[in-house]
């Protein structure tokens, strides 16, 4: 039986251990989205992990989501993550870049223009980010047959952007109802192309992004995540294990470095969907923001039912130290929810590896 200790080969990598430091949105970087010190340090700071996967990278300007999250868009904005890819390779560690376009979860006073979506259709209930506060959601402008094409690349061209800043690879987002996730939603996405409509036609825009991906950079260096049946930011799914199962078959000739699935729908078909997946699957077993934080029972359970790999988020906001700590069952502090996002050092660099 694995455990979250034994090494792992992962695309052309070997990973010391199978502790994943999941992506988490921080908003630290600067008013134009360059990666900053003290992003190199946080990061660094987790190098123990086996894979780092960072914050949500936007691929340009209107797939960027929320205020003061970092771009890889722009030669100053390619550099300035240099001198993250450095700092965590120095300490022994592994990262790659989570690829976040944020579609229709945006607003022009966060980047100037009006968000995109697969279709006209606002998310309902739903205060996005801005810089004087949540604001309703606004109504994107639909993209042409011809621009989703294209918006399927950018996540190609900001891969190619991210192997030259030093990252070891990196991962699409296609979860928790970002434009990926729009696409795949049958609510966001009321298309009558070949973008829209059946199984077949929604996960037309995923699998164009992630083969556009694995073209460009290698297919070894490149993974998804994937928040099946969450329903987060209004993406609602119908037919959850049919549209994942087609979706993963599609993906699976493409010799992917891993599949990253969150516990957003029922065991069993997680557990179906690790049957359908013959490569790498990486499991984050705590629902998005939920009640329960996951830990090494949580962790165990689900190497148990197949997974490679774990992720832990806000476990490592706290526990810089995160996979010593599990080694040793040792207890973990927790993260004070007040500075996940308010920016500066406090509640992001401060917080100490276990007095051994």
């Amino acid at each position: 039986m694995n455990t979250l200790f034994d090494s792992v080969a992962l695309g052309d990598l070997r990973l010391p251990n199978r502790v994943v430091m999941a992506p988490m949105t921080r908003v630290r970087s600067n008013a134009e989205g360059l990666a900053t010190a003290s992003m190199a340090a946080y990061y660094a700071q987790r190098a123990s992990a086996g894979l780092i996967v960072t914050e949500g990278v936007q691929p340009s300007l209107v797939g960027q989501s929320n205020p003061l999250t970092p771009g890889i868009h722009t030669d100053e904005q390619t550099a300035s993550w240099r001198q993250v890819t450095d700092a965590v390779h120095t300490n022994g560690g592994r990262i790659f870049a989570q690829i976040m376009h944020g579609g229709r979860i945006s607003h022009p006073d966060t980047t100037g223009l009006q968000p995109v979506g697969p279709s006209a259709v606002a998310a309902r209930d739903a205060g996005v980010f801005t810089p004087s506060g949540p604001q309703p959601a606004p109504v994107p402008r639909a993209l042409t047959t011809e621009e989703a094409g294209h918006e399927a690349l950018s996540y190609a061209a900001a891969a190619e952007r991210a192997v030259t800043a030093g990252f070891d690879g990196v991962e699409l987002h296609g979860a928790n109802g970002y434009l990926i996730g729009q696409f795949l939603s049958s609510n966001a996405n009321v298309r009558t192309d070949h973008y829209g409509g059946s199984i077949a036609g929604r996960i037309r825009f995923a699998v164009e992004a992630v083969t556009a991906t694995a073209e460009a950079i290698g297919p070894q260096r490149v993974g998804l995540r994937l928040s099946p049946g969450a329903g987060i930011w209004d993406a609602v799914e119908d037919e959850v294990a049919e549209l994942y199962g087609a979706l993963l078959a599609a993906l699976a000739p493409l010799g992917l470095a891993y599949i990253h699935v969150e516990a957003t729908t029922d065991e069993q078909t997680l557990v179906d969907l690790r049957g359908a997946w013959p490569g790498r699957l990486i499991v984050n077993p705590s629902f998005p923001m939920g009640p329960v934080v996951a830990d090494r029972k949580l962790a165990d359970h689900w190497l148990d039912l197949g997974a490679d790999l774990i992720s832990f988020g806000r476990a490592y906001l706290a526990n810089p130290d995160l996979v010593e700590r599990l080694r040793a069952d040792l207890p973990l502090d927790e993260a004070d929810p007040a500075t996940y996002y308010q920016g500066g050092d406090e509640g992001y660099l401060d917080y100490t590896s276990y007095r051994y």
